[in-house]
């Protein structure tokens, strides 16, 4: 019986210790959630961010330049060894 007893003691200080941390935990825990994001990345945490939106004459650029890309590959394709 002393070494159920032994145990017994050994669980209970465990137990006490991880009471301990988890009241640590908390602590940082509440102290955490009382801060504010702040900066360039804090509206893309919150949800707020804007969608960055084209004009139709860059849409056109982009796809012009790349029609020139895929000729030019096209065009590679074709040529003889």
């Amino acid at each position: 019986m002393a070494d159920l007893d032994a145990v017994l003691e050994q669980l209970r200080a465990e137990r006490k210790r991880a009471e301990g941390e988890l009241k640590q935990l908390e602590k940082v825990i509440a102290q955490l959630s009382k801060v504010k994001i702040r900066g360039p990345q804090a509206s893309l945490r919150s949800g707020n961010h804007m969608k960055r939106r084209l004009s139709a004459a860059a849409r056109e650029r982009i796809a012009a330049a790349q029609r020139k890309r895929w000729a030019k590959v096209r065009a590679q394709s074709r040529k003889p060894l």
